[in-house]
Order: structure tokens, then sequence, then C-alpha cells
């Protein structure tokens, strides 16, 4: 007994040490790929089926540039105004693709490294309303609440990109909107953030923001540390013109770019997968065209995120297994393309942190990452198809992330690990257990991830610590983080220079400032 309760004591000090990146059971970046569900010959009939799209369908509503660009580089304009891509344009677009794309962050430390079957999560949306948990409640999304987002997910070790997940309808001039939507993101987090623009010049105002914070023009094209979603293809194979010369910006002034096909199976792509999977990859290689045109290189995300449609109402079914299915399908393409890729899992159909939202969470999440996803965006905090978010579920989905990231690291196989000596010594001697041995001390923080919300006591335990709820957990840890973590990653010097030349709407006093 003694020896037993010394090896508890020792494990709970082992947990107390902070561990470095290379001990933790999982990081940014785990390798992914083992899950395939298309065979090889799957992938090459589908790899056929976008080269034809792309040839002889071709995109409607292509801007004068894009035109003047892709046209150069080989695409045909039919006389129907369409705009056709012939494999060898497509081929020499793919050979220019950058393919080790860095995602930077504010601070180094949150770089992440885009490329081969490595997995990060990051979150995302367009959210018109605020999920209150504890009062069963939606209202409208403000400025706050994407600032307070972007703090709390900046507490979360498994989001590792910020990506913005709400519309702030507290401001009413798109400029505006635009404008702030980046600044309360950048201010909140040092993780590379992504947003969007829906008007060129809006973009434009917003790279002399973010030259301010960088240090200069020469500093953020060194380390640009926010990307552009850009849904610049309306499916089926239709360009959206506003969004093409957004992308030629964000191209022009050195920002990374998600090249985001956003269709619905049964809607607006293929109700079957293979032809959902076939048209998002077709849409998003032709972007990749244009991108490659104005700057060979350039960096590029291929977001194909491909919805699924219930086909008994017509409404988007984030939370499907079918979502996961087509997403990890994507990611194979993505591999076999060999392109830094991007999908949307972890959405949930159900409208409150319930057992419905934690399966649907969990099953869309898992599939993409086995299959070597690069980035799942949407990952948490993401309700109702979309339409809300919630601030304290990011933080009980973090523990989902961890988990996803466990599973997908897989089980490492040699010599030490097969265990045969610990094994015999815990069978010759007499011990009987494994508890106190050298072996699982020295792998339990290593081989193991532990959850910070969810409850793993005994009921006995649990009634006598008052019947704790994860969702309570979450909601005091949530009101701990928004009354004290005011980052100053931007000082208060840059952020009032920015006050200045700029119509930031955020209070200063809300702001920490």
């Amino acid at each position: 007994m003694p020896r037993r309760a010394g090896g508890r004591q020792a494990r709970h000090a082992l947990r107390s040490a902070p561990l470095s990146e290379e001990t933790k059971p999982v990081r940014a970046g785990i390798e992914g790929g083992s899950y395939r569900p298309l065979s090889d010959s799957n992938i090459a009939a589908i790899d056929e089926n976008i080269f034809r799209i792309l040839e002889e369908i071709g995109f409607k509503d292509a801007t004068p540039h894009c035109i003047e660009t892709c046209v150069a580089a080989g695409a045909i304009l039919g006389d129907d105004d369409r705009l056709r891509m012939p494999r060898d344009v497509v081929e020499n677009a793919l050979n220019k693709a950058e393919r080790n794309l860095v995602l930077y962050g504010q601070d180094p430390k949150n770089d992440q490294k885009i490329s081969g079957a490595r997995v990060h999560f990051a979150t995302a949306g367009a959210a018109v309303m605020i999920v209150d948990a504890a009062s069963h409640n939606y209202r409208e999304s403000t400025s706050q609440d994407l600032y307070d987002l972007s703090r709390i997910a900046d507490n979360c070790e498994h989001i590792h990109i910020f990506q913005r997940m709400c519309v702030l309808r507290d401001i009413d001039d798109p400029y505006e909107m635009d404008l702030n939507t980046t600044y309360c993101s950048v201010a909140g987090t040092t993780k590379h953030v992504g947003s969007s623009w829906v008007h060129s010049s809006h973009l434009e105002k917003t790279l002399e923001m973010l030259h301010i914070i960088a240090g200069g023009e020469a500093k953020w094209r060194a380390r640009p540390f926010v990307s552009q979603s850009n849904c610049f293809v309306v499916p089926p194979m239709k360009f959206a013109q506003e969004a093409l010369e957004c992308l030629r910006v964000a191209v022009e002034g050195g920002m990374p770019v998600l090249l985001l096909s956003a269709g619905q199976a049964g809607a607006t792509t293929p109700a079957c997968l293979a032809g959902a999977v076939s048209q998002a990859w077709a849409e998003v290689l032709g972007g990749l065209v244009y991108v490659n045109a104005i700057k060979p290189g350039a960096p590029a995300i291929l977001g194909t995120w491909p919805f699924i449609s219930d086909l008994r109402t017509g409404a988007m079914s984030g939370g499907s297994p079918e979502q996961g299915l087509l997403s990890a399908a994507c990611a194979q393409m993505g591999l076999h393309y060999d392109l830094p890729f991007g999908t949307a899992c972890g959405m949930t159909d159900t409208k409150l942190p319930d057992f419905q939202g934690g399966a649907e969470r969990a099953q869309t999440l898992l599939p993409p990452a086995l299959a070597g996803a690069n980035i799942i965006y949407e990952c948490s905090g993401m309700y109702a198809s979309l339409l809300g978010t919630c601030p304290e579920s990011l933080l009980l989905d973090n523990d989902v992330l961890g988990a996803t990231l466990r599973v997908t690291r897989g089980i490492e196989i040699d010599t030490d690990t097969l265990s045969f000596e610990n094994i015999k010594e815990v069978c010759l001697s007499g011990e009987g257990h494994y508890l106190g041995s050298d072996k699982t001390l020295k792998v339990m923080e290593s081989e193991y991830i532990y959850p910070e919300f969810g409850d793993r006591t005994s009921p006995t335990v649990w009634e006598d610590a008052g019947k704790p709820m994860m969702l309570e957990h979450a909601i005091a840890q949530r009101d701990k983080i928004l009354s004290n973590y005011f980052p100053k990653h931007i000082s208060d010097e840059i952020d009032a220079e920015i006050r200045s030349k700029f119509p930031i709407h955020l209070p200063t006093e809300t702001s920490g400032r």
C-alpha cells in the first residue's frame, strides 16, 4: 500500500509540472492520413472528373482582370463567355503552387506549418447570433462578442488558428464592419487570424491598419499574420465578381488566401458525394489558376467546404455523418495534389451545448483529421448549422479537439513501446500491476491526454463535490478569462495610432486599455 500511495503522489507531481512541447501527447501538426475512404482508383476517377469539369464546363462571370490574366496563362474564353481551363493550364498552376505554407502568428510560437498531412484546427463562421447556454436564448452578435471569442480561443491549446466566428451586428456600415472584424480578431489573440471582406477597397484600408500593427509594410509581407477567407466562387461554377477583386488585392498585398468553395450537396453541388467532391475541387483549382497567374507561388489554401443538405427539407445539416465523410474524401484529394488544404467540420445542428452537439462535433471532426486535412475550420463553438456561436463551447470543444488529435496520432510501435521488459518485471516480481511502475510514470503525460472539463470521477465523488456539470464549469472559466485576460501584444501606443486613423468601435474600457 505505501508503494502504491507513493505512486499516486509521484503521478500527481508529474502532472503538476508544465510539459514541454516534445513530451505533450498532442500538438499542432500531428500527422494524419491513416483513413482513406477513397481507393486509388476512386482518386483517379475523381481527378479525371475534375479536369473534365474545368476544361469542358468552365466558369461563368469572370471579371475582366481574371479573364485577361487567366487567358494569358492559357485559359480559353468561349463564345458563351465561360472561362475554361485546359489540363495543361491547371497542371502549370499546380507546379507553381506553394506547398510548404506557413501561417504566421503575431507571436512566432503560434506559427503553423501547413503541408503534407499535418492536422490543425481553426475556428470560423459568420454566425449572426450568440448562444446564451445558461438562459437558453439567442441574441445578435456584436464587436465585443468577437473580441471575447478571440480572447477565449487564445486560451484554448488545441485551437491553432482563429478565423472570425460572428458578424458584427452592432455596426451597419460595411467598411467599418470589415475593418472592425479584423481589429477585434487580431486584438484578442496572437494566433494566426482569418477574416473576410465584402469589397476590395475595405481590404486595402485594412491592410494599412495591419501594416501599422506589424511595424511597416515590409514586416507585414515578411510575416503576414492575417489571411483572407474568400468565397470567390458561387457554386455551381460561377465566379463572384467582387470576391475576385478582393482576391486580387489580397494576393498583391502579400496576404495568404483561403480559396473557398462552399456548395451544398443536393442544392448547389451534386447530391452524390463523389460529384460534390469533384465540383468542389474543380472550383478551388480554378481559383488556384487565377492566384498563380497573378503571382506564381502566392500562399493559398485550397478550401473545399462542401456542406450537406438534409434532403427531406433542403436545409443544411452540418452535423451529419456525411459531412465528415465528404470532408475526409476532399482531404484525400488534397494529399493527392500535395496542396495546403482546408475543410469545414465540427458544426452541429443542435441549438445548445448538449448530447447532440457533442456527438455531432466528434463524429464530423474525426474523419477529416484521420484523413490528414491540414486545417479543419468551424471546429468549435458553432451551433444551429452556423447561425449561432457559443463562447463557453470553445472551452468544452477544446477537449474534443485534443482527443481527436490523440486518435489521429495513433500508436507508435517500437521495442520500447512494446514494453516486454516492463511486462516481465511486473509479472515476475509478483507486483501484479503497473500503477507504480517507472514506465507508467514516464509515459502517463506523453502517451495519454486528459480532459479539462470531462468528468471521470465516480458517482460518489461527483455527488460529494456538489454534482458539478461540465457546462457550469465552462461558463465559470469563460467568465474568469473575460474578466482577467486582456492581451497586450498590440501596444497602447499602436492601438492609439490605429484608433486615430480608423473607426474602431470596440471601447477601450472593455478591451482592457
